[in-house]
Order: C-alpha cells, then sequence, then structure tokens
C-alpha cells in the first residue's frame, strides 16, 4: 500500500525546494529541467544532374532526406538539380567559394583542377564498386581525398556508386581501331584521355546537354551511365547500337562534398549523421543500380531494338594499354603521385582476390544456364 506519509513528505520537500529556488535564484538553476540547445541548421546542396533525374539526382535526394530524418528534422539540406542554382561544372567551385554550403557529383568532373581527383570517381580499367569502398575506406584513400579536397576548402564522402557502366551509345559500328580516328564523344575524366589517345575526339558535356548534341550530330556516341539512366535520357532514339563493358568506368563512386569551413562548424555528432546518411546511400544506390539496369537493359532490347555490342578484341587492348599510360601520366609528383601510387597497390592487392572470387565465378555461373 502506499505510505500517505511519504506522499505528503515528498510534497512538502518539494514546495521547500520551490520556495528556496525562488528566494534563491542560482538554487533555480540547479533545481530547474536540464534544457538541451539543439541548432537549427539548413543546407544548399548543388548537384551535377539534370533535375528528375532517377538513380543519380535521386541519391542526393536520399541523402538530404536521410541527415532529416536521423537529426529529427535538425538538420535541413535544400536540393537543387544542374543550373538551377549554378551550372553542373560549377558546383565544386560554388562550394568551395562558399556560394553553396554542399554538392553531390563525380569528383573527375574537377580534373582541371588536380589529376588525381579521377580517382576518386572511376579511371579506365580501375576499381569495380566495391574495390574503390575498399581502398577509400579501409586502404588510405579517404585520407589522402581529405588532403586533396582540403586544399581547395572542401570535404568531400562517398554518397553513392553507379556499379559498372555500359561503354556508350553509338551511331556506327565500332569494328576497328579505325572506327575510333576522329570519332567525336561525350566522354569526361581519363576515359576521354584514353579515347584522345586513340585518334578521337572527347567531349565534356553535363547530363542534361548530351541528347540534344546527340540529336544534331554535335557528338557521333555518347557514354552515360547505364541501362537505367540511359534510358530516362533517351539516348537509345538517337543511337541503335549499345557497346559494353564500359571500361572506363569499372564501378563509379559518386560524392558528397561540403564545404569545409561548414563542415567544421558542425558538432562531432552532426558530422556522424552525414557521415551515417553519405555511407547508406551510397550502399542503397549500389543495389539499386544493380537491379534497375537489369530491367531497363531487357527494355532496351526487347522492346526498343537497342543491339548490343561488345569492342573488338583488338580495341580492347588498345584500350588497356593507354589507360596504364594516361593513369601513370596522372600522378607524376606531390599529393597526386601519392593517390595514384596508393591506388595502384591496393588496385594490384584486390585484383588477385577478384580472379578467385567475382572473377572466376561468373564464367562458372554461365555453365548451368
Amino acid at each position: 500500500m502506499i505510505n500517505r506519509r511519504n506522499i505528503v513528505g515528498a510534497g512538502l520537500l518539494g514546495a521547500a525546494g520551490a520556495a528556496a529556488a525562488f528566494a534563491n535564484p542560482e538554487a533555480a538553476q540547479v533545481l530547474a529541467p536540464a534544457k538541451i540547445n539543439r541548432n537549427r541548421r539548413k543546407f544548399n546542396m548543388v548537384t551535377t544532374w539534370p533535375k528528375g533525374l532517377p538513380g543519380l539526382g535521386r541519391a542526393a535526394e536520399r541523402v538530404a532526406e536521410r541527415v532529416f530524418a536521423m537529426s529529427d528534422g535538425l538538420m535541413e539540406i535544400k536540393v537543387f538539380a544542374a543550373g538551377e542554382l549554378v551550372p553542373a561544372f560549377e558546383s565544386f567551385d560554388a562550394v568551395a567559394n562558399g556560394s553553396a554550403d554542399m554538392y553531390h557529383g563525380a569528383e573527375y568532373y574537377w580534373t582541371a583542377k588536380s589529376s588525381a581527383f579521377p580517382f576518386f570517381t572511376a579511371v579506365p580499367f580501375g576499381m569495380t564498386a566495391q574495390e574503390i569502398m575498399g581502398w577509400i575506406d579501409f586502404g588510405g584513400g579517404q585520407e589522402l581525398w581529405d588532403e586533396l579536397s582540403g586544399q581547395f576548402g572542401v570535404k568531400a564522402i562517398q554518397g553513392a556508386n553507379t556499379g559498372h557502366q555500359m561503354g556508350g551509345w553509338f551511331r556506327k559500328e565500332i569494328n576497328s581501331l579505325d572506327d575510333l580516328v576522329g570519332l567525336k564523344m561525350r566522354i569526361p575524366g581519363q576515359g576521354g584521355d584514353v579515347l584522345r589517345a586513340l585518334g578521337g575526339s572527347a567531349i565534356a558535356l553535363s547530363g542534361g546537354e548530351i541528347y540534344q548534341a546527340l540529336q544534331t550530330g554535335s557528338i557521333d556516341a555518347t557514354e552515360w551511365v547505364g541501362p537505367w539512366n540511359d534510358y530516362s535520357l533517351g539516348f537509345h532514339r538517337e543511337a541503335p547500337y549499345y557497346y559494353g563493358p564500359g571500361f572506363h568506368e569499372p564501378g563509379a563512386s559518386l560524392a558528397v562534398g561540403m564545404n569545409l569551413k561548414v563542415w567544421e562548424s558542425l558538432t562531432a555528432g552532426e558530422q556522424a549523421i552525414i557521415k551515417a546518411a553519405c555511407e547508406s546511400t551510397n550502399h542503397t544506390s549500389l543495389g539499386e543500380f544493380t537491379y534497375q539496369n537489369s530491367v531497363y537493359l531487357d527494355l532496351l532490347v526487347r522492346e526498343h531494338g537497342t543491339q548490343l555490342r561488345s569492342f573488338p578484341p583488338e580495341v580492347v587492348k588498345a584500350m588497356s594499354e593507354a589507360a596504364y599510360d594516361v593513369r601513370a601520366a596522372s600522378g607524376k609528383d606531390g599529393i597526386e603521385k601519392r593517390i595514384y601510387e596508393s591506388f595502384e597497390a591496393s588496385l594490384k592487392l584486390m585484383r588477385g582476390w577478384a580472379k578467385v572470387s567475382d572473377g572466376a565465378y561468373y564464367p562458372a555461373r554461365e555453365l548451368g544456364k
């Protein structure tokens, strides 16, 4: 049974405490319920993606949604498509100079700033999605990335991955190396350098500019991502031949970059929320691209007459040789050399495992079809 005297006593103690607090403001501070100061933060995120683009554009939105949810609504990110605040290729500068707080994009778009940036997206005949995650998270890649981006006042984190990409859409078939000579193709990063080495012309265009260039004949071919994103931009209506695999981007990692001063103004908990949102989006996007690319590849072939092609062996061999030279040329000294050497060492290490795991498994699986 409840002891009435205890209740009365507690009430008297409460009353006495209240009276003491009224008489002594310092006591009031001790007895008052604890107050937690929770600051609301709002950020603008610019992106390199066309408005409404599935996959890549959705990944940026997903980061924002997860930051908002995990912070109980105290951290809000407003996402802007390419061109809404700044053009796609000006996203990095906007964040570096503080015009925007964050970007979502591909690091190889910033090659003019440093030849090492492509290693944090994709390089020809480089790492698969799993391998680049391994290098960045466990092989020292993030520390080198912090050093490189920090020179420009940016903190960058993995924020999506497309998985393996296709080699591109072509108006005409590629039957030999001669077919690459004079070819005008939209292809950024080191992939573009490989094409130039083989006699082609590489053109950098943002996603929203590609279709018109292909339609008007300004370019003869384009790569973008894979069946899911490519279908949404309609490339199949202008170029019938779809080549693969995409040796230039075997596992493209996309990034969330944040103005370094803004990043350093966050609490450790706020930084952890952004990191967690980016990490979860990175993993979610890889599964999403893997599944949706399968759905849309079937759709393109079955309903739109897309003709799948593989690059001829002599073209693959020449691309591989050129890619090795391009990668080496991008890391001659300074931070670029250290990034190149770290990347190559990790790639060599993980290739050993790939040979006896995925590399051996895929052909074996086909035997039972």
